[in-house]
């Protein structure tokens, strides 16, 4: 889509991500790049004995996941060379993602700016949904900026 097709989807739903399955195998892998082994995660016998009732995934596993989400379920924008995370204005983990659950993003284009050449920069209202659940996993304003082939 063009520019200015996206920048009109402004106050709008633009996109929904697939579910992804939050399995042990995942939330391991993540534990192991992190150095983050805190048994809620990584040890299905003593977290069954918390008020989870097994393991969870990291909060920041599911907010890394994100990235996926958006290239799955967020429309292109012509002549884009590269996008880039430029940050959260806000962020909130609001439920834990328990093991064997599936989230998808959900994602409203709040503003556009295209205020410097050959970029733009986009704040998005995110919500990572949790299969089957009424709270949401996280929610968050995303803040995106994209650059544009050069014209000149």
């Amino acid at each position: 889509m063009t520019l200015d097709d996206f920048i009109a989807l402004t106050g709008q739903e633009i996109g929904v991500s697939r579910w992804f399955e939050i399995t042990q195998d995942r939330i391991d892998a993540f534990a192991d790049a992190t150095e983050d082994h805190q048994y809620i995660h990584t040890d299905p016998e003593a977290a069954a004995k918390t008020p989870f009732g097994g393991t969870i995934a990291h909060g920041f596993l599911t907010l890394s996941l994100l990235s996926a989400m958006t290239y799955d379920g967020v429309p292109k924008v012509d002549g884009t060379v590269m996008g880039v995370n430029y940050g959260m204005n806000r962020m909130r983990f609001l439920s834990p993602v328990k093991v064997g659950s599936r989230v998808r993003g959900r994602f409203t284009l709040k503003e556009v700016d295209t205020s410097r050449p050959n970029e733009f920069t986009t704040i998005t209202d995110v919500s990572v949904e949790i299969e089957n659940e009424d709270k949401p996993a996280l929610v968050a304003e995303w803040i995106g900026r994209r650059y544009l082939e050069s014209t000149t």
